[in-house]
């Protein structure tokens, strides 16, 4: 069983890949079928409002401090290689670091910048809406069996 400082960086892994997955599992299960639902002018403007606000400390903090720390998780891994789950902690970190940050970086902020520069509810906003909500969602089911996925590993290398 991995232990000591080791073992809380794990611990700390699972905690915080867990909590990003439950995020985006909302997201991918409710919030963006109830925007979708709402006129395009209305859907627009409210998810460009989570957009702009979702860059606050606390979510931050969980999202990218996750991704440190499945970097640290990661390195000494591979400098270490543990006898004991190496495999698990190595997919893990790949997994949120490729699954959840990377998609995040080249599929849904890309989307989010597009759709901030639209006009709620101007013909182009309208036009573009039904393709922004399949293609986000999509990417963000990605990121949600990532995140999933990387605290799963952890919890198996715990085992």
């Amino acid at each position: 069983m991995i232990d000591g400082p080791y073992f809380v960086l794990t611990v700390l892994g699972v905690l915080g890949t867990g909590l990003v997955a439950g995020v985006f599992c909302g997201f991918s299960t409710f919030v963006m079928r109830g925007l979708a639902e709402l006129p395009p002018a209305q859907g627009v403007a409210a998810m460009n409002s989570i957009n702009r606000t979702a860059v606050t400390p606390a979510f931050m903090t969980v999202f990218m401090g996750s991704a440190v720390l499945c970097a640290v998780i990661g390195v000494v891994t591979f400098v270490l290689w543990p006898e004991k789950g190496t495999a698990e902690l190595l997919i893990g970190s790949a997994l949120y670091l490729f699954g959840s940050l990377g998609v995040t970086l080249v599929a849904n902020v890309p989307r989010n910048n597009a759709l901030l520069g639209l006009a709620a509810g101007s013909p182009e906003a309208t036009a573009y809406w039904p393709s922004y909500v399949r293609g986000w969602t999509l990417w963000n089911h990605v990121r949600t069996v990532a995140s999933a996925g990387a605290a799963l590993a952890y919890v198996l290398a715990l085992a």
